[in-house]
């Protein structure tokens, strides 16, 4: 399936949301984007472009990823404020007179210099759902280098208009939509798939 996303001209995002002690993280990333070393030669991970990874084991669990993506020339996108109506119990709640989510985003921000890219916008990215926009403007605020992947619009109640605040001015490329059930349950994907990229693209116009 990645071959055939690269053969089409795609970039794939591996959703792994990994996270774990450093030593289990550092294989984590071999799989993910780097290869593993053996006495019978290397062994190729999945070689995706980018992954999902979970921040709540702390920095010293996501150093080694970050580290990872930084070598393989890959982003990764560090989830931030999800999109499932749980995530607010736990990531909205406060720590320190602040919501977790933006201590999460401090944690994307300030690893932001390490995969930076030649655009301006870093391979260092956060998951930000869609269907809590009450959030987006500020988590822009904290976060401008990096990439958004946005979940939630479509069958999870998220509107394409409700995007905008995430999009870095002057940076369409700072979002990154991830729409699967609404398109492909759609009478005919291709139409879906192109009505949701116009109303996106009209937002970063």
């Amino acid at each position: 399936m990645i071959a055939s996303a690269r053969n089409a001209g795609l970039l794939v995002v591996l959703d792994g949301k990994r996270g774990d002690v450093p030593v289990t993280a550092a294989a984590y990333a071999q799989a993910l984007v780097g290869s593993t070393s053996t006495p019978w030669g290397e062994v190729e991970g999945l070689g995706g472009d980018a992954f999902t990874a979970n921040p709540l084991l702390g920095d010293d669990a996501i150093d080694p990823l970050v580290s990872a993506a930084r070598d393989a020339g890959a982003g990764m996108f560090l989830l931030v404020r999800n999109s499932n109506p749980g995530a607010a119990r736990l990531q909205d709640a406060e720590l320190d007179g602040r919501p977790l989510h933006e201590h999460f985003a401090e944690m994307v921000a300030g690893r932001a210099p390490r995969l930076a890219g030649s655009s301006g916008l870093s391979g260092m990215g956060a998951v930000v759902g869609a269907t809590a926009p009450q959030h987006m403007a500020r988590l822009r605020e904290l976060m401008p280098d990096s990439v958004f992947l946005v979940p939630g619009v479509g069958a999870q109640g998220g509107r394409p208009e409700d995007v905008g605040a995430a999009i870095a001015p002057g940076r369409p490329a700072s979002v990154l939509v991830a729409a699967a059930r609404g398109i492909a349950g759609a009478p005919d994907p291709a139409v879906a798939a192109e009505q949701l990229r116009g109303a996106l693209w009209d937002l970063g116009s």
